[in-house]
């Protein structure tokens, strides 16, 4: 009895260890596969269009895609922190809107006599992280879900914009501020570095900071990072406040990209932001992706437009492709596992 029962022991411990590891192993290699998965789809995009057309790979139309590319990556910067919570930010394009229109009533203008040069766009950085502030500190004070809070600050927004200009357009007559458009450095519009710049600060946030690491712990599980003695509404406040800066800067760069602010300035613009951050990797559940991560979504977005242009296809069709493309990005991205309702 002694022997039988010893000899069948390690035989069931054995049978439990070994299957585990194959398995865990291929996990990892998945998910691995998965993380590089936008950078392959991005290095395949550039290939295939090169392919259909050589002029593609142009120097100068590396210029144009870099420029297109400049402002959405920094609202995508922006919304990458609040999707890496689990949350939506929905006020893009009213904070963009309303950063355009303060921006272009302070700086020389064809409404009024004011001229305060640099310090203008820090008065549009101001007022867009103050509406931040506001959806930050709604959603976790009066428990509304973030996608309400900020459907309602983008219509505040847009509001206060046209409040402000009473539905006209100012013109930017300041030649400081257009330069960040027309100025370049290394034959690259300074708009391309003010990206880069404003990349290189989400980053050093996101890997550097106890913040950073804060926003995907509360990602990974608010439950969790509570237990842990994470102040979760505080880094929420602060995600939402520093998403509205980001977007304050991207209307300093289309005042000075268009010479103008309005209202209007900022259509279309939620949709490209969100798709960039959820093509580039980002769950929409949260904890998973990273600023580097919409960088490449921004740059498959802007890639694929141009190419598209170049290959002579119609706006009709492009609009359909892109739509095509988010579905497919966040049916890929979403972990079914802790599907929930938006935090």
């Amino acid at each position: 009895m002694n022997k039988s029962s010893t000899s069948t022991i390690p035989q069931t411990e054995s049978d439990q260890v070994k299957p585990a590891r194959p398995e865990t192993r291929s996990r990892k290699w998945l998910e691995r596969l998965k993380s590089f998965a936008p950078l392959l789809a991005l290095v395949v995009l550039c290939l295939l269009i090169g392919l259909f057309n050589p002029r593609f790979f142009d120097f100068f139309n590396f210029v144009r895609i870099a420029n297109s590319a400049a402002i959405p990556l920094v609202l995508a910067l922006g919304a990458t922190f609040v999707i890496l919570l689990g949350s939506v930010d929905l006020s893009v394009e009213g904070i963009l809107a309303l950063g355009a229109v303060v921006v272009a009533i302070l700086v020389r203008n064809d409404m009024n006599q004011n001229s305060f040069g640099w310090t203008a766009p820090i008065f549009a950085i101001i007022a867009g992280a103050a509406i931040g502030f506001l959806n930050g500190f709604v959603h976790v004070r009066v428990r509304i879900p973030s996608f309400m809070v900020t459907l309602g600050s983008w219509f505040v927004g847009i509001g206060l914009a046209t409040l402000i200009l009473g539905g006209r357009n100012a013109r930017v007559l300041d030649p400081e501020i257009r330069s960040l458009a027309l100025t370049r450095f290394f034959n690259f519009p300074l708009a391309v570095w003010v990206a880069l710049g404003v990349l290189a600060v989400a980053w050093l946030i996101e890997r550097f900071t106890i913040f950073g690491r804060h926003v995907l712990a509360i990602g990974g599980g608010e439950d969790l990072a509570l237990l842990s003695g994470i102040h979760v509404n505080r880094v929420k406040v602060l995600v939402f406040t520093l998403a509205g800066a980001f977007y304050g800067i991207g209307g300093v760069l289309a005042a000075a990209q268009l010479g103008q602010g309005n209202a209007t300035i900022g259509d279309g613009r939620l949709f490209s932001t969100i798709t960039a951050v959820v093509v580039g990797g980002t769950s929409l559940s949260g904890g998973a992706g990273g600023v580097l991560n919409t960088l490449v979504g921004v740059l498959i977005i802007a890639v694929l437009g141009n190419g598209m242009v170049l290959l002579g296809i119609s706006p009709d069709i492009q609009q359909a492709v892109q739509g095509i493309i988010i579905i497919i990005a966040v049916a890929s991205s979403i972990d079914r596992q802790r599907m929930k309702f938006v935090k």
